[in-house]
């Protein structure tokens, strides 16, 4: 009997997911526990591995949608039931036909059979995961060149990154620059056009959930400073002790960290409209913005979440930080490690980002986020005489259905007594 690939539910909230790419050809054999499918939901890209060894029958192709549950393909455990599967019901669109290798079986064939030959010398699609992919985009690399070592000759990550230790030089980019009488692209309104970036995945939903967030809030953003001086100096100390705490603190860490106490003593920052009430949040569970890997043009977004921030030593959100950006930038992320959060955290500081100041939107449903920029030696008077401090500037957007200025004042005021006297956060 037929196993089904199904679409997984990877978190809570989730009711359907993308056909992004499957990573093998209609009635190719797969092996058990082989990564099977790309999908892509809301927030994150997933591979789905098989649950059963067996030839490959595509019922939905890339660019479909289908709700969580819904079987997109099969597994039969032999050539005749999967002629009879193609029978009953035929291969999606774009699958391909048969492989040669199921064809020509007539028993299950070997798993060398089923991928591409090594050095590239198979005519069939290369297999890659989302993971090494981004990082041979980033590195422009020909992935035709790249054996891999995964099932069927996929390529992993680990295959790329050896690559790149042994060398592995970029694809060829030289190419003749055509003038405007020769340009055989796209043109629009009389302008030629480099790259069409479509509003699709990561891209389209960080698109649409910033209008919905503007288009259903009444957002306001407050700017100004904070004296960082003893906080350069406190994490200074941290980052010497690197070896012995088994982690580099990085000031995103020792935001958090603060964050979580001042949004314990400002309940009313910690909160989401939930129907026709406002409910503040016992749980503290702080997003953190994350930039992806650099693709030809941009970068996508995505805010991971530290949950029960309040609940974690400095150490322990430094690690957990750490973690989740690592799997949001190999793809890895779970779809739990990316929603639930109660307030948000962005910090382009990280970019080099020097002294600006900018309106960060909401991150739906919560009713704040808090945007900081680098840290600039700045003149300011302290006590009557000119004096260069450690300046971080800051710009706090809420929701003023929700918080009004005075909250916003005192949570600002807890927060930079935090920041400006960091050894506070010493104290239970």
């Amino acid at each position: 009997m037929a196993t089904e690939i199904v679409i997984p539910k990877l978190g809570m909230t989730m009711e359907k997911a993308k056909v992004v790419e499957w990573s093998a050809q209609e009635g190719d054999w797969i092996e058990e526990g082989q990564a099977v499918l790309v999908i892509e939901t809301e927030k994150v890209t997933h591979e789905v591995e098989a649950l059963a060894s067996g030839f490959l029958h595509i019922l939905l192709g890339p660019g479909t949608e289908a709700a969580v549950g819904e079987a997109v393909g099969l597994l039969a455990e032999s050539k005749e039931e999967l002629s009879a599967l193609q029978a009953e019901r035929p291969a999606a669109e774009g699958a391909g036909g048969p492989s040669e290798a199921a064809a020509s079986a007539s028993t299950k064939p070997s798993p060398e059979s089923a991928g591409a030959k090594p050095g590239g010398g198979s005519d069939r699609k290369i297999k890659i995961s989302p993971a090494a992919r981004k990082i041979a985009r980033a590195h422009n690399l020909d992935i035709a060149l790249i054996q891999g070592t995964g099932p069927g000759g996929r390529i992993k990550k680990e295959d790329v990154e050896k690559f790149l230790e042994q060398g592995g030089k970029p694809a060829a980019t030289e190419a003749p620059v055509p003038s405007e009488d020769t340009w055989d692209g796209e043109v629009v309104d009389g302008k030629r056009v480099k790259a069409s970036l479509p509003l699709a995945g990561i891209r389209g939903a960080v698109a649409e959930h910033m209008h919905r967030s503007l288009a259903v809030s009444a957002q306001l953003t407050t700017m100004g400073e904070f004296d960082a001086t003893e906080l350069v100096r406190l994490r200074q100390s941290l980052v010497e002790k690197e070896a012995e705490l088994g982690v580099r603190i990085s000031y995103t860490d020792i935001m958090v960290y603060a964050l979580a106490r001042a949004l314990k003593k400002n309940p009313i920052i910690n909160s989401s409209i939930v129907g026709d009430a406002v409910k503040l949040w016992e749980d503290i569970h702080i997003g953190v913005a994350v930039s992806l890997q650099w693709e030809e043009y941009d970068a996508g977004l995505i805010v991971v979440v530290v949950k029960h921030a309040d609940r974690k030593s400095l150490v322990e959100i430094s690690r957990a930080i750490k973690d989740l950006k690592t799997k949001a930038r190999e793809g890895r992320i779970g779809l739990d490690e990316v929603t639930g959060g109660t307030f948000t955290l962005s910090n382009v500081g990280v970019f080099g980002q020097g002294y600006t100041f900018s309106t960060p939107v909401i991150n739906q449903p919560e009713s704040a986020i808090l945007g900081i920029g680098g840290i600039l030696d700045r003149p300011v008077v302290v006590e009557g005489e000119i004096v260069v401090r450690k300046i971080m500037n800051f710009n706090l957007t809420f929701d003023h259905r929700v918080i009004n200025g005075g909250p916003a004042g005192k949570f600002l005021n807890d927060l930079g007594e935090l920041v400006s006297n960091p050894y506070l956060l010493l104290v239970p």
